[in-house]
């Protein structure tokens, strides 16, 4: 009897450790991962893909884009990006744009893609506060984005619920109209129509991906034409926004959009 204990207890140990290794194994697969396709918008011509893997309030994401507004100044044009919600979940067409200037401005888009409840920046703050914070902000023509972020529970919601849109910021001015050329921006006077308005447009889905492509944040380089008011875009106090300089610019920007 005490023989047959002994043959017996490798086996009882080996069910133990499945036993204990089970719950293991079902966390490590209860990640969900979701992507978007980021089309043109406002005539941009830019396009992008991205994708998230969410594990608990963990979201490690890429994200790919070609095609922007490429420098102003022999600088990256910096490129403010979102994670927006609490809307549609939809991007906006041309229907939206209400005042006729050829330009879906961000006001005029928030119905659809609602305010922002994350901020893509390349690094520290991911709040709505950061929002137009050009400091953190990936530029150039294309980049490669990758960041691992805490989410809060309100862009958790909006993942789950399909209402949330990733939304990239910042045209070309010489692709636009007469009349939006010579527009300001709706969220800070100051600047240019250009500056804030939305160039890339992706509804973020459920995506059946079982693992995330590799990439390291970087700016994309190369030159484009349509920034001759540079000198402008910069009097204009966009630094200013990436050192805090305007904060009241934006609250109403999270707030609003």
């Amino acid at each position: 009897m005490k023989k047959q204990a002994l043959l017996l207890a490798p086996a009882a140990a080996a069910v133990c450790l499945g036993m204990a290794a089970a719950p293991a194994a079902h966390a490590a697969d209860s990640s969900t991962s979701y992507q978007a396709t980021l089309n043109s918008i406002n005539g941009s011509g830019a396009s992008g893909t991205f994708w998230l893997k969410l594990t608990g309030n963990q979201a490690v994401i890429t994200e790919k884009t070609n095609g922007l507004a490429a420098t102003f100044m022999g600088a990256p044009y910096p490129h403010v990006q979102h994670i927006h919600g609490g809307a549609m979940g939809m991007c906006p067409d041309m229907s939206a744009d209400k005042n006729g200037d050829g330009v879906i401005s961000t006001t005029e888009g928030a119905p659809h893609y609602g305010s922002i409840v994350t901020t893509l920046s390349k690094s520290g703050d991911t709040s709505p506060a950061s929002g137009t914070n050009i400091k953190i902000a990936p530029g150039g023509a294309s980049y490669t984005y990758q960041r691992t972020i805490t989410l809060d529970s309100k862009t958790i919601a909006d993942l789950k619920n399909g209402t949330a849109v990733i939304v990239v910021h910042g045209l070309d001015p010489s692709k636009l109209s007469k009349k939006a050329q010579a527009e300001k921006s709706d969220l800070v006077p100051s600047l240019p129509l250009a500056a804030t308005s939305p160039t890339l447009c992706g509804k973020v889905v459920n995506s059946q991906m079982s693992g995330m492509p590799s990439g390291g944040v970087q700016t994309g380089g190369g030159g484009t034409s349509g920034l001759q008011n540079a000198g402008l875009f910069y009097a204009a106090g966009i630094l200013a926004l990436g050192a805090g300089g305007s904060l009241a610019a934006r609250r109403k920007f999270s707030k609003q959009h």
